[in-house]
Parts: structure tokens; C-alpha cells; sequence
């Protein structure tokens, strides 16, 4: 277009131009090229208090070239090369009118088409585009065999490269919206990717299967590329794209016909033949299926693909054949029991969930429905769960699926299923009381957004069992809430303690303000009704001096969890103790208080005294009020549920490996001479090496993947990728303006987007044309990957994007009646969803994330950091703008999966990539091809839990912990001097140790294993020794909490520890607190001879 421009296109423009080669430094560069964000330095010890990845320090200059590289077969001789780009000539007013006249530029559109003959050599051959300097530079060189393209397959890179001489003014020697077009007669050649071809990788060579069809024709150099597909999918056609675009298509749960999916259906069927009759199409049409996959297999172009495909359907085989023992399981008259009241209570607690800021009454609401993936899942797991001996259980079951799919639904049901089969098959308070299912997760935000949901549950399981006590028993269904201080109290408190943090003083605190403080547990909404929390909806009971419980009661009428019948909550982890709720909701890096607090062992089940009105009480306790249980204590959690499991890596997941050896010990228990392990299950959307990484922290050898992948990757049968024709796609668009700062590209994009959804909004109609189509576009959630880029990103929303969009409808073209924008106002202060903002906040900001931006109270900018990675469940978000590459592809696909969750509108995501970096530079010349299978680029995790460093930072605590709370003698905070006695019947903690340690990898050969074994064997010795040694001396407690008796475990940093000298064996009892204190990853500076910094690009 012929544009005129009220100012130079180099400020009008954030990239798409080439400037002279020859052109001095300042030409070159825009003033703000080395601006950086101003990072902020505020404390923080969340999993997003991490330093920024540097930049190259070299000067950040405008691009003089940009070209293509591509594949050409022996017969191609000549390519044809379309250049398209843009000259301005400027327009200055006289002299006279200076002032009242601006400069104006206008844009003259260009196009040259040439034929370009693919050299014969190696050298660079450059043809002219114009006379005055602007050229194409082309060179060619054959590929070895080797790389597995067909022989004589030539390389081909073409450049266009401005070679005009400058001028005075400088945009007069720019070319602006530049682009190269190459067709070619004969198709080119797809660049090979050998990853998964040697078979070494079972999941390389299963991304190798099912991504077969997905090629890349062309990479960019300076600027990203797009290959225009034949319907064959072969390219005759490729060109460069300043600001590329790539679609990546929507997973959805696979349909299968003729089977009943409503919950309250399945749960009104009369027997067990009812229900295999309703849902036994499930397999039988899954192993229709199979049969067709493997009518494809011979069809496959290499031998190793077969291999791959044949493992795949026996994998997909074995599972059917479990999700049919799990139907036939349902003969069990208990089992069958169990499944209906299972399917009733997640239909009753979507039903209510569903209600909340509605209108409309539960039962106003369609049946609740199953997707079949769901359902097979909870079948394939319920052998397992159902008999404590059957090989399932020691089956660690992944449910692998897109974030969005379900994945909650699915393993709360099985949960469900879980808790109501404990209690009839161990009837009285040996299955009624206990922790019987237990939730772990690694981050605050997604623990307190799956707390609300899973205890809507419990509310629904506690209602069914106050309708029948005779089936269910007379302990009630309760969930806890097992947390950081942050976010829960974790002690009850008394008066005159000065715990400002203790459920008291955060309780009264609350009473006082309700507006100003923060609810006394996470949960500021009743999970039944959804009514807002007031402040007599909590209760100090029997008084506010000395409490023993905090009653959480809903104030509403309607509500039937008010006055005599609380909510079945707890969030303090002294009463957590004494209640020992069935449903424990939990963080990793919790379980760091094993070793320390004695009352742990209770989540064991290993109590001995059971009292109504105070609880359960066991060897830890000084008192043990009540009755002894008749077996001498509780059953083991029977099913552990691992939510987003790609998390659990790196230096956590080591440490939580670790951690888990006395987990695993502590919840096993012998049945009919047989060791019974408890359940586990896991899911995520994003995972690769999930054997290996499972084994190192469960210490399982067998995992199934659900669903199984099948061939094809758009089809698992349980789940089916999409077209964009079907279902709308997530969309992203990436920008990387080389020579402007990355300050200017988030200030740009952020106007832009903020400006042209609010005249999108309007055009819409407004608040008259609710609902507004535009509304999803609306409130633009910022990502960053470290909490010091978001706190000086604040800064330029607070100040430059807030300001400028006041007056922005201004910047439009000459002559242009209406621009691209309208002026706006947002909130002076963006919403913040990161480590260090409250529970509270965080809660409130959730909140109103999911209010349409007619309503007052909505979210013009929302700035978070890999908080949201997981956790974040709002179907209204539809844009988001990632600032730079995540450190990881996992982190990537999870964090911008919040965006467009809503079947009806498409997500937005604006990827800004500093160019400078080799990882964002990569990513954006390969934008397209990397988007459609980035999937593929998921990295493995680490996961190293007897590595020297972890053994130096975690076994004495584990060694602690599966002591104490392993064998009652040593429980009690002052029988820590009991192992003078005990030191015999500790040999189980070296066994289990050692062993867990022999067996947690498989890369290992044996004598390597026997090694680390012995090596294990020799340090928890070496541990148990230093510990007699250390209870010789007199009194020993475990941590300062009962009288004067020393410690033994200690803080890291403890001062203490100097004044007792290097050799004091009370150094190597020192414990963390939490798994997360480990250290930082450290940064390398690489200096040359002559003590020069050498640049990261150089090393």
C-alpha cells in the first residue's frame, strides 16, 4: 500500500527492515537498543525467584540481511527469487510552515522477480536487485549421504542484502517490509530429523512414528520462514515472515458411540451387569480399533517405525485388558457399591460447582457426563485399588493429556472410588478413620485451585454418608489442607504466644477486618454454595484463648454445611494430626517436616488412641486420651495422586526422590506375608523419559502411559488432534525486532494489543452486545520467566503503557480517518500472580480473571510468572504475551495453554524473542515447524536422588524420619536418646535405603548398582553410629520443642554449629525445612588468557 506516514518509518515500524551495510553505528541502532528491563530485586523464595538468562553484551544493531536456507534435489537447476519491500520518500514542509506542517513519509511499493541459476560451486555468487545497491546473495554446496537426504541433495542459502550506500537521512536508504519469496518447479527436499531413528530412545522413536508427516523445507537466518504446503504436503513454494504465525491445533477427548456416559446413570443402575452392559462398548470398540492400527503398521517406511508401532498396540492391548478386568470387578458386590456412590458424588459436586455465581439451582443443570477417557481410567485402576495384592498396584498409572482435558475429573473420581471402597471393606474405625488418598503438588497455586474442587467432593461423599452411617461408618469425610505457612496456618496458637501467623491470630485478625485481611485458610468462597466466607463463618473452639479447632461453617441458609454442620475442612496442620482427614491435599516440599515433627507418623496410619472429642494420638504424643484402637492403628494412605509430574525435576524432584524412600517405607504395611505398597498415579501434558524419571522418585519399575499413543498422533482413540476447521486453534505469533530492546517490543506489543482490543470492543458493540466477542481479548496476561523481568515490566505498565494509551487513537496514518486503535484507560495497578503476593491476593486476582470486562471490578493486564505454568483454569483468557523463550518447552506449552481453553474463540499468544539469545533466536527461524511438533522438543527431566550433593543435603533427614516415625520407641520428641536401645531394630532404615538406592536407575549396571548399594549401606551405618554416639552424651531431642535437651537435627545455617567444631558429628544432622532449600543453579563466566569476559555466542 501507498501509505503516508506523519513520522519515519524506523519509529513507525518495530521491525521488517534492512538497513545499509555500509551504514555508521548510529544509523544502525536505535537509541534504546541496549535498553534493558530495570530488574527488580525484591525478596522472594517462590520457584520464580530466578535470574533472568543474559543477553549477548555485544551492541544490538539493525539487520543489513536476511535470508533462507533450503534443500534442493540434483535436477533442480534454477530457482525463482521474488523480492517485495517498501521505499519511502519523505515530503518536508517549507520553512515558513515548519511548524505547522509536519514531515510526512510516503511508502512506494517495489517487487523484483529473477531467476536465479543454482551454482555449480561453492563459492557465493550475488546478483543485483537494484542498481543501487540492493543484492541477492546465493550460495550451494552438496550434503553428505550420511544426514539421510537422497544423494546429490544440494544446500541452498539465498540472502538479500542491502548494499545501498547511506544517506543523511536514513530511512531513505532502508528498505522496509522486506521479503524474499523462492518458488521452484521440482519440490524441495524436507530437512531429515534423525532424532529417534537409532531406537536408543523409545520416546524419540515414538515422536520419530508419529510425526513422520510434519516437515521443514526451510530455515531462516536474521528472520523467520513460512513453507506453503501442496495438498500432498510436498513445497514448491517457501518465503521469509518478519513476524511469523503458527497454528497449533486443539486436543480433544476421543467419542465412542453407544456408551453411557452420564454420571447419575451409571450411578441408578441396579446391578453389575447393568454397568458392563453400559459402558462395556468401551472395549470393544477400543479393540476394534487396535485391530484397524494394526492393519496400518505394514503400510510404515522403516523398520524401526514398525518395531515402535508394534509396542504401541501392545501396550494399548494390555491397558484395554485392564480397563476390562476393571468392568468385570464390579461383580464384587463391594466394589460395585463403591463405583456408583463414586459416579453420584462427582455428579452431586458438579452439579454444585457449577451453581456457584449462578443463578440457576444445581438440579437446573445438565446431567453431569463422563468423557470416556475419564472413565477408562478410573476402570484400568479400580483391580489395583479393589485388591491390595493384584500386580496393578505396583503399576505407576500416568494420565497423559493436554492441560484443559479433564485430567482432575479423572483422578478424583478414582479418589472417590477409593475412599468409599476403604470404608466397606474395612468397616468400623479401621476404614472409616485414616488418611486414605493422598494429593501432592509443587506449587502453591495449583494446590489452592484443586483444594476448592476436591473438597466439593468431600462435601458430597460427607452428605452421602450422613444419609447411610450404616454403610459408610460414623467418622466423617474430611479433606486437609497440608501446606507451606504461607498459605495455611500451620499451628493453632494461644493467647499471649506472639504467632502472628497461628490460626488464631489470623482468625481474629479476620473477624476484625474482613475487608483488609485475608481469610484464615485459603479458601475464601464455601466450596458447596459458593457464598462468600464472612467473618462468624469461622469459629475458636472451645474459646479464642486457648482454641483446639477451627470451625469453618457456610452462613447461608441454603447452605447445608451451616450451624451444627460444618464444612468438612482443615487447614492446620496441628489438627491435621489429630484428625487425620481421609483426603490430604499437599505440597512435595511439605514432607521436609517428616524428620522434624513427630506427629507425621499419624499420615501413616501409625496411631494407637482414638478419642471423639480430641483426636488420634500415637508414640509421639504425651498424652494419649481415649481408647486404643483395636488393631494398635490406622490402615496407610491407599492411593497417592502425583498432579502435573514434569514438575518434580531438577533440584526438587532429586530432593523428592530422596524424600520418597522413607514416603514408600512408611506407607507400606504387610498382608498375608506380602509388603503392600500404596497406589500411585500421576498426570501431566507435557513428559518425556516418564520410566526412568517415575523409577527415580517411586522407586516403580512398571508405568503405563494413558492413553496409550497410538500411530498417528491425532489419534489415541481416547484422544484426537483436530483441524483448525473443526476446532478453533491456538495461534501464536512470534516477534523478534533485532536492534530494538526488549523494552520497546513489550511496550509496542502491549499498546497494540491493549489499543486494538478496546476498538475491537467497541465496534462489537460494547456492553450493548454482551456476550462482547471481543471479550477474551480484553485482558492480557503477561508471562515472564523470572520474577526480576516481571517486576521491571510492572514498571512500564504502571507508567509508559498507561499513559500512552490515553492518547493512542492519535497514532494512526495520514489521512486515515480511523486507526488501527482507540484510546484507553486501564488500572493503574496490574494484577500479579507470582511467589510474592499473597494467598489471598492470588485467590481475589483468580477471581476476577474469570469477570467479563463489562463488570467493574475486571482485569485490563494480569503479570504472572511460571505460577501459572499449571493451576490456572480460566476458559475466558484468550491472549497472552510470553516475554522471551521459558528455559524449558514443558514450561512454554504449559504456560501459554491458559490461553485459549474457550471451544468458541481462538487463543492468542504473542511470543517476544530477544534475538541475541541462541536458544529465542533458534526458536524464531524455525517458528512454524518448531510450534506444529513442539510437543517433540519436551525435555527429559532430572531427577538424581543419590547423587553425592543429595546425599549430602537429604539422607540424614531421611535416615531421621524413616527411624522415628518407623519404630514407635524412637518417636516421642525426647526419645530421640532412645536409640541406645533401639539400635537394633534399625536395620530395616538401612535396608530400605540401600536398596531403594540399588534399584532407582536402570541405566545402572549391576556392579554399578551393588556400588551405590554398598555405598548407601555404608553411610546410614556411618549415620545411626554418629547418632548413638551423640545420645550417649545424655539427653537428645529431635528439634528444640521440649525442655533444654540438645537437638539433633539442625538447621543448615544454624550458628550453633560453629561453636561445636568441623568434627562434631552434630554436622552431618543437618535437615531442611522445606525441599525447596537447595541451591540456585550457578552461573559460569568463561575468561580467556588475557582475563577477557569471552561473550556466551563465543564460548
Amino acid at each position: 500500500a501507498e501509505e503516508v506516514l506523519n513520522e519515519s518509518p524506523s519509529l513507525w515500524y518495530l521491525t521488517g527492515f534492512l538497513v545499509p551495510y555500509e551504514a555508521t553505528p548510529s544509523q544502525r541502532s536505535d537509541d534504546t537498543a541496549d535498553d534493558d528491563l530495570d530488574l527488580q530485586d525484591r525478596p522472594s523464595n517462590g520457584d520464580d525467584d530466578t535470574s533472568p538468562e543474559a543477553a549477548s553484551a555485544r551492541r544490538a544493531y539493525f539487520p543489513s540481511s536476511m535470508g533462507l536456507n533450503f534443500f534442493v534435489t540434483p535436477d533442480t537447476q534454477t530457482i525463482t527469487a521474488i523480492v517485495n519491500w517498501g521505499e519511502y520518500t519523505t515530503t518536508k514542509p517549507p520553512a515558513a510552515e515548519k511548524d505547522t506542517t509536519p514531515q510526512t513519509w510516503q511508502r512506494q511499493p517495489r517487487q523484483v522477480s529473477i531467476e536465479i541459476p543454482i551454482p555449480t560451486t561453492q563459492k557465493v555468487h550475488k546478483q543485483l536487485v537494484t542498481p543501487d545497491g540492493l543484492e541477492l546473495t546465493i550460495a550451494a554446496r552438496p550434503v553428505s549421504n550420511a544426514t539421510g537426504l537422497p544423494p546429490g541433495t544440494q544446500s541452498v542459502s539465498l540472502f538479500l542484502v542491502n548494499n545501498r550506500p547511506p544517506c543523511e537521512e536514513k530511512d531513505l536508504g532502508y528498505i522496509f517490509q522486506a521479503q524474499l519469496t523462492v518458488t521452484s518447479a521440482i519440490p524441495l527436499v524436507p530437512r531429515p530429523n534423525p532424532r529417534g531413528q537409532s531406537g536408543n530412545d523409545l520416546d524419540e522413536a515414538i515422536a520419530d512414528l508419529q510425526y513422520r508427516d510434519e516437515r521443514e523445507y526451510t530455515v531462516g537466518h536474521n528472520v523467520s520462514v513460512v513453507a506453503h504446503l501442496n495438498s500432498d504436503r510436498t513445497c514448491n513454494l517457501i518465503s521469509t515472515a518478519w513476524m511469523p504465525t503458527a497454528e497449533v491445533e486443539k486436543v480433544i477427548p476421543g467419542d465412542v458411540p453407544a456408551v453411557e456416559l452420564e454420571m447419575e446413570t451409571i450411578a441408578a443402575a441396579e446391578d453389575a451387569r447393568s454397568i458392563q452392559d453400559m459402558l462395556g462398548g468401551i472395549v470393544t470398540t477400543y479393540s476394534s480399533w487396535i485391530i484397524t492400527q494394526q492393519a496400518q503398521i505394514p503400510t510404515l517406511d522403516r523398520s524401526g517405525r514398525i518395531v515402535t508401532a508394534k509396542k504401541l498396540l501392545q501396550d494399548a492391548e494390555r491397558v484395554n485388558r485392564r480397563i476390562a478386568a476393571g468392568l468385570e470387578s464390579l461383580n464384587d458386590p463391594q466394589v460395585f457399591a463403591a463405583f456408583k456412590l463414586a459416579n453420584r458424588s462427582i455428579a452431586t459436586a458438579i452439579r454444585q460447582r457449577l451453581s456457584h455465581n449462578s443463578e440457576k439451582l444445581p438440579v437446573d443443570f445438565a446431567r453431569p457426563k463422563w468423557r470416556p477417557f475419564q472413565l477408562a481410567f478410573i476402570l484400568m485402576n479400580m483391580v489395583g485399588i479393589a485388591d491390595s495384592s493384584h500386580s496393578d498396584r505396583e503399576i505407576v498409572d500416568l494420565l497423559f493429556f493436554p492441560t484443559g482435558g479433564g485430567k482432575t475429573e479423572a483422578y478424583l473420581g478414582l479418589a472417590a472410588f477409593t475412599l468409599v471402597l476403604r470404608r466397606l471393606q474395612n468397616p468400623g474405625i479401621q476404614g472409616g478413620a485414616g488418611l486414605s488418598v493422598l494429593m501432592r503438588y509443587t506449587l502453591r497455586l495449583l494446590t489452592l485451585d484443586q483444594l476448592g474442587r476436591a473438597a466439593t467432593l468431600i462435601c458430597a461423599l460427607e452428605l452421602e454418608r450422613q444419609q447411610d452411617p450404616q454403610m459408610l461408618g460414623d467418622y466423617p469425610f474430611e479433606i486437609g489442607l497440608w501446606v507451606g505457612m504461607a498459605a495455611t496456618p500451620n499451628r493453632m496458637g494461644k493467647k499471649g504466644d506472639n504467632d502472628a501467623n497461628s490460626a488464631r491470630a489470623r482468625t481474629i485478625a479476620f473477624q476484625n477486618d474482613t475487608k483488609g485481611k485475608p481469610s484464615p485458610i485459603p479458601l475464601e468462597n464455601c466450596p458447596w454454595c459458593g457464598k462468600r466466607f464472612l467473618k462468624d463463618s469461622f469459629q475458636l473452639l472451645p474459646n479464642n484463648d486457648t482454641p483446639r479447632e477451627l470451625r469453618v461453617s457456610c452462613l447461608s441458609r441454603k447452605c447445608k454445611f451451616r450451624a451444627t454442620n460444618p464444612l468438612p475442612l482443615i487447614a492446620i496442620d496441628d489438627t491435621i494430626y489429630r484428625r487425620l482427614p481421609c483426603f490430604l491435599i499437599a505440597t512435595v516440599d511439605k514432607f521436609a517436616n517428616l524428620p522434624w515433627i513427630g506427629q507425621t507418623a499419624g499420615l501413616f496410619g501409625k496411631v494407637t488412641h482414638h478419642c471423639p472429642k480430641d483426636g488420634f494420638s500415637g508414640a509421639a504424643d504425651t498424652a494419649k486420651p481415649g481408647k486404643k484402637l483395636p488393631q494398635g492403628s490406622l490402615l496407610p494412605p491407599d492411593l497417592i495422586i502425583q498432579d502435573e509430574l514434569h514438575l518434580i525435576s531438577g533440584p526438587l524432584g532429586t530432593m523428592a526422590g530422596l524424600y520418597e524412600t522413607a514416603i514408600d517405607a512408611l506407607c507400606t504395611y504387610e498382608k498375608d506375608g506380602k509388603p503392600i505398597r500404596p497406589k500411585i498415579i500421576a498426570s501431566t501434558a507435557t513428559v518425556r523419559r516418564a520410566s526412568r524419571q517415575i523409577r527415580a522418585l517411586f522407586g516403580r519399575t512398571e508405568v503405563d502411559i494413558f492413553p496409550p499413543p497410538g500411530i498417528d498422533r491425532r489419534d489415541s482413540f481416547f484422544a484426537k488432534t483436530v483441524t483448525a476447521d473443526e476446532r478453533h486453534p491456538r495461534i501464536y505469533l512470534g516477534i523478534a525486532a533485532q536492534g530494538r530492546s526488549l523494552k520497546v517490543a513489550l511496550l509496542r506489543s502491549y499498546m497494540a494489543l491493549l489499543g486494538a482490543g478496546q476498538k475491537e470492543w467497541e465496534l462489537a458493540g460494547g456492553k450493548k452486545n454482551l456476550p462482547n466477542p471481543a471479550d477474551p481479548y480484553m485482558t492480557l496476561l503477561g508471562y515472564f520467566n523470572s520474577l526480576r523481568e516481571l517486576g521491571g515490566s510492572r514498571r512500564i505498565v504502571e507508567d509508559e503503557v498507561n499513559t500512552r494509551l490515553k492518547s493512542y487513537a492519535s497514532r494512526r496514518r495520514v489521512n486515515e480517518v480511523t486507526g488501527s486503535f482507540v484510546d484507553r484507560e486501564i488500572d493503574n495497578d496490574p494484577c500479579e500472580l507470582t511467589s510474592r503476593v499473597s494467598t489471598n491476593k492470588v485467590a481475589d486476582t483468580k477471581r476476577r480473571l474469570d469477570l467479563t470486562f463489562d463488570n467493574k471490578d475486571r482485569v485490563d493486564v494480569a503479570l504472572a510468572t511460571n505460577m501459572i505454568s499449571v493451576g490456572l483454569d480460566i476458559t475466558r483468557l484468550g491472549l497472552m504475551v510470553v516475554l522471551g523463550q521459558p528455559k524449558t518447552a514443558a514450561e512454554y506449552i504449559q504456560a501459554t495453554s491458559r490461553v485459549g481453553r474457550d471451544e468458541n474463540r481462538p487463543g492468542l499468544v504473542i511470543t517476544l524473542l530477544n534475538i541475541h539469545r541462541p536458544r529465542d533466536r533458534s526458536q524464531y527461524e524455525h517458528f512454524t515447524a518448531w510450534h506444529t511438533s513442539f510437543y517433540r522438543a519436551v525435555e527429559a527431566t532430572s531427577v538424581t536422588p543419590f547423587s553425592p550433593r543429595a546425599i549430602d543435603r537429604g539422607l540424614a533427614a531421611v535416615t531421621v524420619a524413616l527411624a522415628r516415625l518407623g519404630h514407635g520407641e524412637l518417636t516421642a520428641p525426647l526419645n530421640a536418646a532412645n536409640i541406645t536401645n533401639c539400635r537394633q531394630h534399625l536395620e530395616f532404615a538401612i535396608d530400605t535405603i540401600s536398596k531403594r538406592a540399588e534399584g532407582h536407575d536402570s541405566e545402572l549396571d549391576d556392579k554399578s548398582a551393588d556400588r551405590l548399594r554398598q555405598k548407601l549401606r555404608g553411610k546410614v551405618l556411618d549415620l545411626l553410629d554418629d547418632w548413638e554416639k551423640i545420645a550417649g552424651k545424655g539427653l537428645l531431642q529431635y528439634q528444640e520443642e521440649a525442655g533444654k535437651a540438645p537437638p539433633l537435627l539442625r538447621n543448615f545455617l544454624d550458628p550453633a554449629l560453629k561453636k561445636l567444631g568441623a568434627d562434631n558429628p552434630a554436622h552431618k544432622f543437618r535437615a531442611q525445612r522445606s525441599l525447596r532449600d537447595v541451591e540456585p543453579v550457578v552461573e559460569l563466566w568463561v575468561i580467556n588468557p588475557d582475563n577477557v569476559e569471552i561473550d556466551g555466542e563465543e564460548s
